[in-house]
């Protein structure tokens, strides 16, 4: 697939580099020139753009900047991809630690409807509560032992299902998260964020999961 991946951090940087490897030809941005990414390109053989080039004729496009940025986003970033392109976003809401107070998640909005809210475009969460080490280091195959578990959630089946092989291929095991209103079962604070289980387990932590957001998650 042609992937654009908009984001060169922890997450965003480990996915340049696993699904490279996986043969997928990515395009990958950052908030800066593509030539402050000319070591990632040389390492992976990714495309380095500036991010209003990434999702052009992507088959599919990762988001994975900081909450507090999206709004930042230049207008119509997602037009130029491929037409059912998924967009799956990676996004956390720190509001201690990074982003500050976001209302309408305070309000309880769920975090990737803001996303979804503020780019004007679908999205499926995913990718959000795995360490990034574990993203670029534990995939396994299909059966094997210890294979870590990541929640999915979406509304458009079809997106969900394109996702859903690419975790596979990346060696983890995809669990159905629910829809973007149900995605509060995967967000940080809950009991499936940074658990890397089986997908047993995975599902039992998102029936586990409260809409409350505990203190450590919410504005100070």
């Amino acid at each position: 697939m042609r992937i654009g991946i908009i984001g060169a951090g922890h997450i965003g940087g480990s996915l340049t580099r696993r699904l490279t490897a996986l043969g997928h030809e990515v395009q990958v941005a950052n908030s800066r020139a593509p030539e402050t990414l000319t070591e990632l390109a040389e390492e992976t053989g990714a495309t380095p753009v500036w991010a209003r080039d990434a999702a052009k004729d992507a088959d599919l496009v990762i988001l994975s900047i900081p909450q507090k940025n999206v709004p930042d986003l230049e207008p119509g970033i997602f037009a130029s991809r491929k037409d059912g392109a998924p967009i799956i976003e990676t996004n956390n809401y720190y509001p201690q630690q990074r982003d500050g107070l976001i209302a309408a998640i305070e309000d309880g909005q769920t975090e990737s409807a803001w996303v979804s809210e503020q780019i004007g475009q679908p999205v499926v969460k995913v990718f959000n509560g795995i360490f990034w080490k574990f993203l670029l280091e534990r995939g396994k195959s299909a059966g094997e032992e210890g294979r870590i578990a990541l929640p999915i959630a979406g509304d458009d089946a079809a997106a969900k299902v394109i996702v859903s092989d690419l975790v596979d291929e990346l060696g983890f095991d995809p669990v159905d998260g629910g829809t973007i209103a149900e995605s509060w079962r995967q967000q940080p604070g809950t009991p499936v964020y940074g658990q890397h289980g089986s997908a047993d387990e995975t599902r039992a932590a998102l029936e586990e999961a409260s809409p409350e957001r505990t203190a450590d998650w919410k504005a100070a």
